[in-house]
């Protein structure tokens, strides 16, 4: 298939890779999801899935034959200063894929999960989504308040892991009350320390806002609350470091 060639910023397909690009909200409306860059374009294609377009930039053209791309997809060159212009990195990347946004799947109440209630920092949901893929936890449930998580900051912290998890957002606190497993928390101040708990599997561990931690709401339903050890002194793991530990613990506990 013959690549479209555009030159023009004012282009219809331009602006919306802008849009794409630089607001994190844009896929909500656009269905659509950019993924900047070859690391997760790589990612999207390790996992058997197929981007609905390339874009690449002129002086990149032929890294299209690297990929092992569908013959339906849509293959689109900008000039070069175009695609520097729709990034919102410092170093914007020569390519790029145009995914369509996964239609959301039902809650499944049986599968290992994780539970991110009003989390902001995009690099720490990015992180989390990262850690809990690698340790076995299929389904991330975001509560209404939390990061978006098809955001270009999000999808560039996640490297690749939005690919193997079922993702659902925008959820109400009961919601989950259609969750089978037990709802695991953290406190720094109340628990059983984590390294000496039984934990349940499979299981489903709720992580807090940044400065608040998880609600007091969700705290009340949870089956444990749990601390993690910390001899250098309390409180000073970040909410992405807190999750690596805890979801690892679980995984600990079925490897």
């Amino acid at each position: 298939m013959n690549p479209e060639i555009i030159s023009s910023r004012d282009n219809a397909w331009v602006k919306k890779l802008r849009a794409l690009a630089q607001d994190g909200a844009a896929y909500r409306k656009l269905g659509q999801v950019w993924l900047e860059g070859d690391h997760l374009c790589r990612a999207l294609l390790a996992r058997g899935l197929q981007p609905q377009a390339v874009v690449l930039a002129q002086s990149a053209q032929a890294q299209v034959a690297q990929w092992e791309l569908d013959p339906s997809v849509r293959r689109v060159v900008l000039a070069d200063g175009l695609m520097a212009q729709i990034s919102s990195l410092e170093s914007p990347a020569a390519m790029g894929f145009v995914y369509a946004l996964p239609a959301a799947t039902p809650l499944e109440p049986g599968l290992p999960s994780v539970v991110l209630d009003r989390l902001q920092d995009p690099g720490n949901v990015g992180s989390i989504l990262r850690s809990a893929a690698a340790m076995g936890f299929r389904q991330v449930l975001a509560l209404k308040g939390t990061a978006a998580l098809w955001s270009p900051k999000v999808l560039r912290a996640g490297m690749g892991a939005h690919f193997a998890l079922q993702l659902r957002e925008g959820l109400s606190e009961l919601d989950l009350e259609a969750l089978q497993v037990p709802l695991l928390a953290t406190s720094p101040h109340r628990g059983e320390f984590l390294h000496r708990a039984e934990l349940p599997w499979p299981c489903a561990w709720l992580l807090g806002h940044e400065g608040q931690g998880v609600s007091d709401a969700l705290l009340a339903r949870a089956a444990m609350t749990l601390r993690i050890v910390q001899p250098g002194g309390e409180e000073s793991l970040n909410a992405a470091a807190a999750a690596a530990v805890c979801l690892h613990a679980s995984a600990a506990r079925i490897a």
